[in-house]
């Protein structure tokens, strides 16, 4: 019978931290298949370049994010918000009372006019992620994980935070085959505590062959 997921808090951290081999499998592993697919996906790194930087504004987006151990680092993504993208959510939410309350609930919007037209394409597809495979390489992320969040965000985490602290957040995970932002904040959040309790190359392997078909159906993807 499976133990619920409150029942790995009394141990606190230890409880998180794996066994070593398992940890330095999981880093080896990372760094092959992120090498590759950097090398494989190249091509498609220089056409989406190209897309972005039609308005005349950055190709990337670095925003910080908690990573292991509480360590603050730049998550990279292709950009897909307009520039001034900041003063427009301001105004937006300030003349939309129900916006606003989605934003403050799951930081998340149903529409967000500051997505361009070619972010929401990528934003459908995953593939404003890609440049997350250079995280990986880099060792602030892995594979599969828990999702980065900013540190606003790991409030809502709560007494599951230190799971969440024990590992490298991921560019896939239990949250993104189970519905994305079809889910509530409190129900990622249990997601991710899930994974990080029941980790295994086994589930990691899983989750990598289910991205795919989850990705392609455009499931909870906005």
């Amino acid at each position: 019978m499976q133990r619920p997921v409150e029942d790995y808090y009394v141990a606190g951290e230890a409880v998180a931290q794996g066994r070593p081999l398992g940890v330095f499998a999981k880093r080896v592993t990372d760094i092959i298949l992120s090498g590759l697919a950097l090398l494989v996906l190249w091509p498609l790194f220089l056409l989406i370049a190209a897309l972005v930087a039609t308005d005349g504004g950055p190709i990337l987006y670095r925003h910080s994010r908690v990573g292991k151990d509480g360590a603050a680092f730049d998550c990279l993504k292709f950009r897909t918000m307009i520039l001034g993208a900041t003063e427009c959510l301001d105004e937006y939410l300030a003349y939309h009372p129900a916006e606003r309350e989605e934003w403050e609930s799951s930081r998340k919007l149903t529409f967000d006019p500051r997505t361009t037209a070619v972010g929401r394409m990528l934003r459908q597809t995953s593939m404003d992620e890609l440049p997350q495979l250079l995280n990986v390489l880099c060792g602030h992320m892995s594979l599969v994980g828990p999702r980065p969040v900013t540190s606003p965000e790991l409030a809502f985490y709560g007494d599951k935070a230190h799971l969440y602290r024990a590992v490298r957040p991921g560019i896939t995970g239990l949250w993104q085959i189970s519905g994305r932002n079809d889910v509530s904040y409190a129900e990622r959040v249990d997601l991710d505590a899930r994974y990080v309790k029941e980790r295994s190359f086994w589930r990691d392997l899983d989750i990598l062959l289910r991205t795919p078909r989850v990705v392609l159906s455009r499931t909870g993807a906005r």
